[in-house]
């Protein structure tokens, strides 16, 4: 006696619960049981501060900052220059494609 598609097709979603209900009962007898985990909190110690004389710092502090400043407009004049050549080439090459 032959079966037609769909009986067979019917049979087959009704054994799904039944095939996931073992595999969750072996999953549950076999696997690893998860144990609650404990956040430890470490108390270090407090910074000691050292304090300096404010005047050298600053003086220190007043030299870097120029010296940083001074770099920083140099990279922002190479990259606007850099800038103006890329968008020179760009507009060279659609000339070049019209």
């Amino acid at each position: 006696m032959a079966y037609s598609e769909t009986r067979i097709v019917i049979g087959g979603l009704a054994h799904v619960p039944v095939l996931i209900f073992i595999a969750n009962f072996i999953k549950g007898k076999f696997g690893i049981k998860i144990e609650e985990t404990k956040d430890i909190v470490v108390k270090g110690e407090p910074v000691k501060i050292i304090e300096v004389s404010d005047t050298v710092v600053k003086e220190g502090k007043a030299e870097a900052i120029k010296e940083i400043s001074n770099k920083l407009d140099s990279l922002e004049q190479k990259a606007d220059e850099v800038y103006e050549k890329v968008k020179k080439k760009k507009k060279d090459k659609k000339k070049k494609k019209k």
